[in-house]
């Protein structure tokens, strides 16, 4: 999702919590990784891969110039002879300690093996962030957490991944490519697009 319709998802969904609240998750997570130098790992439920919200971080790191924004996507099951940044097990989240930070996206109940893990990562030091919706057992392991119940009326976890990722690289420091970024000239774009026509009175 660009620019242009990120604001403009901001502009359906202003006068709701969603906005703010989605930034809110991602200055913590900023928070998180950005003084650690990274070290972010990024994993869904055995039913749930969130690979798409994996893409948006990575694109998000390098618009805005914070690599620590980059995840490695943790998989619940790796096929043979996939690449390097798809071939990262769970096996990965039991060297999590202080300085890791665990996004743990779950739409849907994320079972018992992984909120053991998760357990375990935060017992060994790291900061756990989730994405869920609405289990009350992976909120109790969480530093911070947004959740969007099945069946919320304004939209889905898919939605607010967009709004999250999106935040995450605003509330970054810019890299300095000229006078004008391509990014802040959509962003411009999207606010002239969304804003109220001139009064005539």
């Amino acid at each position: 999702m660009d620019a242009v319709r990120v604001a403009l998802l901001r502009e359906v969904l202003a006068g709701t919590q969603w906005p703010g609240a989605a930034r809110r998750f991602a200055g913590a997570l900023r928070r998180s990784v950005v003084p650690a130098g990274g070290k972010l790992l990024l994993v869904g439920t055995e039913q749930y891969e969130p690979w798409h919200l994996a893409a948006h971080l990575v694109d998000e790191a390098a618009w805005c110039g914070l690599p620590e924004l980059a995840p490695t996507l943790v998989r619940h099951r790796v096929r043979p002879g996939e690449p390097p940044h798809l071939s990262v097990g769970l096996s990965r989240l039991e060297a999590a300690r202080r300085g890791h930070t665990l996004l743990v996206v779950a739409p849907q109940e994320p079972g018992a093996g992984l909120l053991e893990r998760v357990h375990d990562a935060r017992r060994a030091g790291a900061t756990v962030l989730s994405l869920d919706g609405g289990d009350p057992d992976l909120a109790a392991l969480a530093h911070e957490g947004l959740s969007v119940p099945a069946g919320a009326a304004e939209l889905d976890l898919d939605t607010v991944q967009h709004l999250v990722s999106a935040a995450a690289g605003e509330n970054g420091l810019p890299v300095q490519r000229g006078p004008r970024r391509l990014r802040d000239r959509l962003a411009r774009l999207a606010d002239q697009l969304t804003a109220p026509p001139p009064s005539r009175w």
